[in-house]
């Protein structure tokens, strides 16, 4: 009896009013909503072995960022040195605040020119009334994006180049002497900026698209009856439909903001613009691959990570704090 009576209706009630408390029919219900979506956790099976395996299983390696790490001894047999590769990164490091220096510049630069160009493109596309035009434009502007920065960087070392590049002798016809676009640190920074927006622009353009669709097409309707031109209609109504979108990918941005661009970066960069292109990302290719310094890239990297974290966080929380959806 007393086994009947540990689903009564007064129980289920008590358990209604304790949220947190998981009772044997709550139990059963969770097991028949499974049942009902087996399939689609099947499908959703490879995407977690993949993530299991190659996102959180290499997070065991962190520990190198506090070990002397040594390949015979393995991650495990290597003496823990605690906080002696932070210490060494922020005090005898000579090359550390000048890397996060380019890094954090490089990012600068992309946020302010990069992030506003595909919303401005997608803004432009979304006026486009020529169907057959738009989809040719729209499908111009992604090819970019499928080409890998090995082939784009042979194409703008060719492009580029000051002796037989087709935009110097552009440039020579007007009067203008050979620019070093990728040898010189003066003309570097800006040569990366704009080449990876001609790269993912386009490709950029596909979310907010996607967010303009659905705006309601009555609100477009009752501004032009109030007299509303092209550009008042941009101003009240498809920005401020899309900016919860916006805010979202600006939250992303931002957290990407020591990313700045490692595959563009080492297949246009060399030695000579070493001061102004070399980032976090490149430095601990360099320093632990070809090096061997595992254990101090390993904490460059733990490091740059966390502040990644930590600016995540901070921005989603200001972003709701300004009325925006975030994140969490």
């Amino acid at each position: 009896m007393a086994h009947m009576a540990a689903d009564s209706p007064a129980q289920d009630i008590r358990a209604k009013s304790e949220p947190g408390r998981w009772t044997s029919s709550k139990y059963r219900n969770l097991w028949k909503e499974y049942k009902k979506c087996k399939y689609l956790f099947l499908m959703l099976l490879p995407l977690m072995v993949y993530y299991g395996i190659f996102e959180y299983g290499p997070l065991y390696g962190i520990q190198i960022a506090f070990k002397d790490y040594r390949i015979r001894e393995g991650i495990a047999g290597s003496p823990w040195v605690g906080m002696k590769h932070f210490v060494y990164m922020f005090t005898a490091s000579q090359d550390f605040f000048r890397i996060l220096k380019n890094t954090v510049i490089l990012s600068f630069y992309h946020i302010i020119f990069g992030f506003p160009a595909p919303i401005l493109l997608a803004l432009l596309f979304n006026e486009i009334r020529l169907k057959t035009f738009k989809k040719i434009a729209q499908t111009i502007s992604y090819l970019p994006h499928f080409l890998s920065w090995v082939v784009l960087s042979g194409l703008l070392v060719t492009i580029l180049s000051p002796n037989t590049g087709i935009v110097n002798y552009l440039l020579s016809l007007m009067g203008v002497d050979p620019i070093y676009f990728l040898g010189s640190p003066s003309t570097f920074r800006f040569t990366l900026v704009v080449s990876s927006i001609w790269k993912e622009a386009g490709w950029g353009t596909i979310i907010y698209l996607a967010a303009l669709t659905s705006i309601d097409p009555h609100l477009y309707e009752a501004a032009v009856m109030d007299g509303a031109g092209r550009w008042k209609q941009t101003l009240h109504i498809t920005l401020p439909s899309i900016m919860s979108v916006i805010a979202i990918m600006f939250i992303f941005r931002i957290g990407n903001i020591l990313n700045a661009g490692f595959d563009q970066v080492l297949n246009l960069y060399n030695p000579a613009v070493y001061s102004v292109a070399d980032i976090l990302d490149t430095y601990v290719y360099r320093v632990g691959i070809t090096q061997l310094q595992y254990s101090f890239t390993t904490a460059v990297g733990l490091f740059k990570n966390v502040i990644a974290f930590i600016l995540v966080l901070s921005t989603n929380y200001l972003v709701k704090k300004s009325g925006q959806e975030g994140l969490i």
